[in-house]
């Protein structure tokens, strides 16, 4: 399962979200902008919170940097032909 939270107006949830989708991958999307409870639950467990994030619920992963989410998404996602 996985999970991603963001925000519309920033470029790297959105290139995250395009990936997920390039490679038709089933997420909970959680829309957490600013003054939002989500984002604010957030911000009590990660101290330094950065958007966009990755939870791969099943191999406990959390990730932040839209670049190692992309990639983590191929290596671990993506079907051999």
């Amino acid at each position: 399962m996985l999970e991603l939270f963001h925000f519309e107006d920033c470029p790297n949830c959105g290139k995250v979200r395009r990936k997920l989708e390039e490679l038709d991958l089933t997420y909970i999307s959680h829309p957490s902008p600013r003054g939002s409870v989500k984002r604010e639950f957030l911000g009590r467990f990660v101290p330094e919170l950065q958007f966009p994030l990755l939870v791969d619920v099943e191999k406990n992963i959390f990730m932040f940097d839209s670049d190692d989410i992309c990639q983590y998404l191929e290596k671990t996602y993506v079907k051999s032909k």
